[in-house]
């Protein structure tokens, strides 16, 4: 059983991820260091978010089909 790390940076501003709360955005996108462009359900980052919004370098770990296994941010 391998897993698929994907490494990515984010930097989304408080504003922008009320979207997410309002219901307008339910996924977000972005660009791994590798260059590969993921849709991640934005609700896997929710408990990343701060009165300043999302932001830092992020591992996210899929199984061998791509299903969500865990994320978490890189120190």
């Amino acid at each position: 059983m391998a897993e698929l790390i994907i490494r990515f940076a984010i930097r989304i501003s408080y504003e922008q991820f009320a979207r997410v709360y309002q219901g307008a955005a339910k996924t977000v996108q972005i660009k791994a260091e590798d260059g590969r462009q993921v849709r991640l359900p934005a609700e896997k980052l929710k408990p990343f978010l701060t009165h300043t919004g999302i932001q830092g370098r992020f591992e996210l770990r899929l199984d061998e089909n791509h299903k969500f296994l865990a994320i978490h941010k890189l120190g």
